[in-house]
């Protein structure tokens, strides 16, 4: 995991000063390194039945369609308001300087759906906590909440259900 970590380019100061930003494009744009970050990822559900997979927006759709691709299940977007054609279900949650929203349509899974929730990166945990919720009151399974990389040290997996949370790499 080393050597994807090694990929992962550290920006000082953004978006604000004193915060070290995890630039994942970098490894994103090398090839061999994200087909092998989302071969490992698959590979701890291939067997499990995932119905699935949510993408959060943005980053999180690069993630999550590689691994709906992967595990031959459908893709069910979260975005920012006004975005989703249907009927959505809304979630609105704090962030450390305001509030943010998200939206899932109502109809995007069936009963009984078996999901896994995935991201880029799990920091401090309220936007997967917000699409927890969301997805908590849609009659589904929740497989697993799992992330390309987590920064360990906000603490971020303590705000998601205990068990269900899988990240790649750590920071």
């Amino acid at each position: 995991m080393e050597d994807l970590k090694s990929i992962i380019r550290n920006i000082p100061d953004f978006p604000k000063k004193g915060i070290l930003f995890k630039d994942i494009t970098t490894l994103l744009g090398d090839a061999k390194s994200f087909q092998r970050m989302v071969d490992l990822l698959s590979h701890r559900y291939v067997g499990q039945k995932i119905d699935k997979v949510v993408g959060v927006e943005a980053r999180g759709f690069i993630i999550g369609a590689a691994l709906a691709y992967k595990l031959g299940a459908g893709i069910v977007l979260v975005r920012k308001p006004g975005k989703l054609p249907s009927k959505t279900v809304k979630k609105t949650y704090d962030l450390e300087y305001g509030t943010d929203t998200l939206e899932i349509h109502t109809d995007a899974f069936n009963k009984g759906d078996r999901v896994l929730i995935a991201d880029d990166l799990l920091a401090t945990g309220g936007t997967m906590a917000a699409v927890v919720d969301m997805i908590s009151s849609m009659d589904v399974e929740l497989v697993e909440c799992c992330f390309m990389a987590e920064l360990e040290f906000l603490e971020g997996a303590k705000k998601l259900p205990e068990g269900k949370v899988f990240s790649l790499l750590k920071f």
